[in-house]
């Protein structure tokens, strides 16, 4: 490629001969040798004006880690560190590495770095639960240290500067970024850098005795001898890396000086794109970040594709951002970021390498201009069904059930073709959530096998034979399937059910969210759509919309909340965590952290849901938590029931409480809706010591009997840890009038989201035509063929019936087919 994005320069070995020889001649080759010291010292000089000091580690994100954990404080357990969407995964890497959660941020939409507004106001709501700040010098620029110095003292907050590729970047007063700061700002220098060694990095700070510390750290935590004062590791850089880095920094001003007039004249040349507003005298830059308009936003592949073709080479940095990574969704804390969720969808990285000129950008210059003129050209392919006759909104595993249960009659053609739309706002269908639990289904595999197995697409019933439908079939006849592998069998399904929507006329718009929906004066639903890869924002049209979002655990629930007699947050304050927190992959080493002071721990378990069980026996099964006799004690108000297939079943154990209400007309099953199943049903029926069983040791069931239960009030006051089972409410789409009123619905009141046809309910209980909802609390209750027990009250939460009965109502109601639906 003429024009690559990237070519490492580091220096050539091959001209460090007498260097070389010096390393050989003195017998040290790490272990902060003389080379070593001789760079920290001439970088100190040459790029900090002689202030402070700096350390010199083996790569930055070592440098970061250390640094964190240093910053920190002894305490990390429970705690964050709070960062910007926009940056490279090595930063939040780093802070998982060092013990903290990060907390990801939105980003300041001129200069791409963290939000100013939204930091301040996480130090507010948050306390000293954030133990560090780490902010990202976005691409090399020269962020404001002295605001993070005040808020340092203000907060009494750590702060670390990523500052990754930053070494060589002036701040607004011409001195080295990071002069001076009384924090650790890190630096790197590997290969792909301006400051190009090979792999290494670069601590600098005001505090030299910060410094000394984190060289102990370094060196395995020694301060001196070999008995370790600190938490450490070996970060060390080898002195061969050193020589590299001594000769590199002879270079540095010219290099940075280079790259600054090829910046420069990209932003002279380049049209019809933004640029990240500037901090500071010089930028180390790396490459040329930009924005592509938002209206081409969708078409960046195709021009980089396009680029490529003219040897020209690009990037999309960091798209995606942190909070769009699997690994942080599920370990980190995600606030809104609706900035960087543009910046990261429209940018595009163009060269910049030593070897380049200033003419060599204007020919790029000149290809790119033509590349995105000739995409502004190319008009938009009109929809054939610009009315949909059904707009989805969640492509999760309840909106991807209803496709199921029309795939399964023979109808999701026919629903395809009559103007469907589905609008995800993640990259693909089916997931959602389910793979970030690190609990057993309350489905069995025969139930997510159902959804494939003989289904008249032959491009779905071949899933049972796929690797994920392998993985998920291992499972037959066990208690449940682990979410972690459930998970990858649900997209993977998503991915034939999305095929299969488009191949027969459908639009499936991944990468969306709709925002609200109204309804037209012509019955119609105008609904307002936001392409999240460049914020653009658009109507929809839809005959009907079906609700698929899913649900939450609200705060306000708890705020609300009294167990026996007395408030919940009240009582319990910084003890109280809320079970989907508790069941996420990485719950369980969370609340191992959160107790690993306690020798005998003491943990309460609040609601009687799947949920509450499943948290209880997910805390048994953590093997690292010392349970002791009674540790953990579920308190409940209602009974506590087991599922039966039959009557039969249930008497020849000898558990006698029910009655005929109970048991279901259809399938005969005793408890079908309200009864625990699977591994919660054996765990149920041990503490019920039915036919024999012995209860867990561990565990205490205590049924809370009012407002004057003081055993429930002992209980709450002797925990260590509570942990909050109150159950889900819907994440209720915002429902306007034509003259944009909002239509207050039954699910913002505490009730029920749907009626018994899956129609959205007002708040008056009235059915609204044409809205839909389905899934995880929407608050449906079987009936009818539907089966289920007279005596049930509550919400029935299950996929088989989504992917069957219910998912099949829906499709026949929004096919003008209701006499196919439940009558």
């Amino acid at each position: 490629m003429r024009y690559p994005l990237i070519a490492p320069n580091p220096p050539r070995l091959s001209q460090q001969v007498e260097a070389l020889r010096r390393v050989e001649d003195s017998g040290i080759f790490s272990n902060n040798g003389p080379e070593v010291r001789a760079f920290e010292a001439e970088a100190t000089a040459k790029l900090f004006g002689g202030q402070g000091a700096c350390l010199s580690v083996s790569n930055a994100t070592l440098g970061l880690m250390i640094a964190i954990r240093e910053a920190a404080g002894e305490q990390v357990t429970g705690r964050f560190a709070l960062m910007p969407a926009l940056t490279f995964a090595a930063t939040a890497q780093a802070a998982l590495w060092a013990g903290l959660t990060p907390l990801i941020c939105d980003i300041d939409p001129t200069d791409w770095t963290a939000s100013a507004a939204a930091e301040e106001r996480l130090l507010r709501d948050y306390g000293d639960r954030i133990a560090v700040m780490l902010p990202y010098a976005t691409f090399g620029t020269a962020i404001d240290l002295d605001r993070y110095a005040w808020l340092q003292r203000e907060h009494a907050v750590g702060v670390v500067i990523d500052a990754a590729a930053s070494l060589g970047t002036l701040d607004d007063g011409g001195a080295g970024f990071g002069t001076g700061a009384p924090f650790a700002t890190v630096y790197s220098m590997h290969a792909t850098k301006t400051f190009a060694v090979a792999e290494g990095g670069l601590i600098h700070s005001g505090d030299t005795r910060l410094i000394d510390r984190l060289r102990a750290m370094t060196n395995f935590g020694f301060e001196a001898g070999r008995s370790a004062t600190l938490p450490g590791i070996n970060a060390k850089l080898p002195e061969v890396i050193a020589v590299m880095a001594r000769a590199k920094l002879t270079q540095i001003d010219a290099v940075c000086d280079h790259r600054a007039a090829l910046e420069a004249a990209y932003r002279a040349e380049l049209q019809g794109v933004s640029f990240q507003a500037g901090q500071g005298q010089r930028r180390a830059s790396q490459f040329m970040p930009v924005l592509l308009p938002e209206s081409l936003a969708h078409r960046r592949d195709a021009i980089g594709a396009a680029l490529e073709a003219d040897g020209i080479g690009s990037g999309r940095y960091f798209s995606p951002h942190l909070g769009e990574q699997p690994l942080f969704r599920r370990t980190a804390t995600i606030l809104p970021t609706p900035v960087a969720d543009a910046v990261a969808g429209r940018s595009l990285s163009l060269p910049i390498t030593d070897a380049m000129s200033v003419a060599d950008v204007a020919v790029i210059a000149i290809a790119f201009n033509r590349i995105l003129a000739a995409e502004a050209r190319v008009p938009a392919r009109p929809r054939a069904n610009p009315i949909a006759s059904l707009l989805v909104v969640g492509g999760g595993p309840a909106g991807t059930a209803m496709l199921t249960a029309a795939s399964k009659r023979g109808r999701l053609a026919e629903l395809a073709a009559s103007g469907l739309v589905i609008a995800e706002r993640d990259d693909s269908l089916g997931e959602g959530r389910i793979g970030r639990y690190a609990i057993t289904s309350d489905s069995t595999a025969e139930t997510f096998l159902s959804a494939v197995k003989d289904n008249p697409h032959a491009e779905l019933a071949a899933l049972a034979d796929h690797p994920t439908g392998r993985a998920v079939g291992h499972y037959v006849g066990a208690l449940g399937v682990p979410l972690v592998e459930a998970g990858p069998f649900v997209r993977a399904t998503g991915e034939r059910l999305h095929a299969l929507v488009s191949q027969n006329g459908g639009t499936v718009l991944t990468g969306h969210e709709v925002l609200h929906t109204t309804r037209t004066n012509g019955g119609l639903w105008s609904s307002r759509m936001r392409r999240r890869a460049d914020g653009h924002e658009f109507d929809q049209l839809s005959s009907a919309v079906l609700i698929a979002t899913g649900g939450h655990q609200p705060i306000d629930r708890l705020a609300a909340q009294r167990v026996g007699g007395v408030s919940l947050v009240q009582e319990v304050g910084d003890r109280l965590m809320q079970s989907d927190e508790a069941l996420a992959v990485g719950g369980p080493q969370r609340i191992v952290d959160l107790l690993s002071t306690k020798r005998n721990p003491k943990i309460v378990v609040i609601g009687g849901s799947t949920s509450a069980i499943a948290t209880i026996v997910l805390l048994l099964k953590t093997q690292a938590i010392p349970l002791g006799a009674g540790a953990i004690t579920l308190l409940h108000r209602r009974p506590l029931r087991p599922f039966y297939p039959t009557p039969e079943a249930a008497l020849a154990e000898g558990f006698t409480d029910f009655g005929p209400d109970d048991i279901c007309p259809v399938s005969g099953f005793v408890y079908r809706l309200a009864g625990f199943r699977l591994e919660a049903r054996d765990l149920v029926l041990r503490q019920l010591r039915v036919d024999g069983r012995v209860p867990d040791p561990r565990l205490n069931v205590h049924q809370v009997t009012g407002d004057e239960d003081a055993v429930a009030r002992t209980h709450l006051a002797d925990a260590d840890l509570v942990i909050a089972a109150l159950g889900y409410r819907p994440r209720a789409l915002p429902v306007h009038e034509s003259d944009g009123r909002m239509i207050p619905l039954a699910a913002q009141n505490g009730g029920a989201m749907v009626d018994r046809h899956c129609r959205i309910m007002d708040a008056s209980g009235a059915a609204i035509p044409g809205l839909y909802g389905i899934g995880l609390a929407a608050g449906f209750v079987p009936w009818g063929k539907l089966g289920g027990e007279a005596s049930f009250s509550g919400q029935a939460n299950g996929l088989w019936q989504w992917q069957n009965d219910v998912g099949a109502m829906i499709v026949d109601q929004v096919l003008g087919d209701a006499a196919r639906a439940v009558a």
